[in-house]
């Protein structure tokens, strides 16, 4: 097995690739007809966005959705950037909330948590090691 990708369940596809793209950068690298469905670029790995529609008619369940959460759910998407307090400024003023400053931890990387307009959680953070 290999790790495929990450699929975030958000209510509007369109607005979390926009956002994501302009907020950090990365590119679309495909959106399904309807629009139901897009991934982005992002190496080997792609982050997606489902719709919940699309998403729970996948799933079966219900679940908790990240954007009617106060709480930011159990989970993040980790980006890697050189220049970490620019890339989450980048963010910010894109539309993301700020949860914790860039911090750097006793091993020496440098991490910050941003919360987007969709819910989703992002860890901006330096490579490790």
């Amino acid at each position: 097995m290999h790790f495929a990708y990450t699929i975030a369940y958000v209510a509007d596809v369109e607005a979390s690739l926009a956002f994501f793209e302009r907020a950090f950068g990365l590119k679309r690298r495909f959106v399904a007809p309807g629009g139901g469905y897009g991934e982005l670029e992002t190496g080997a790995t792609a982050l997606a966005f489902a719709q919940h529609d699309t998403a729970r008619g996948s799933l079966g369940h219900d679940y908790v959705a990240a954007d009617r959460s106060d709480k930011p759910l159990g989970v993040e998407i980790g980006l890697v950037a050189t220049d970490v307090p620019s890339a989450c400024q980048r963010a910010v003023d894109h539309g993301a909330t700020l949860l914790t400053p860039p911090t750097v931890k006793p091993w020496g990387q440098t991490v910050a948590y941003v919360r987007c307009p969709d819910g989703v959680l992002v860890e901006i953070c330096t490579a490790m090691g």
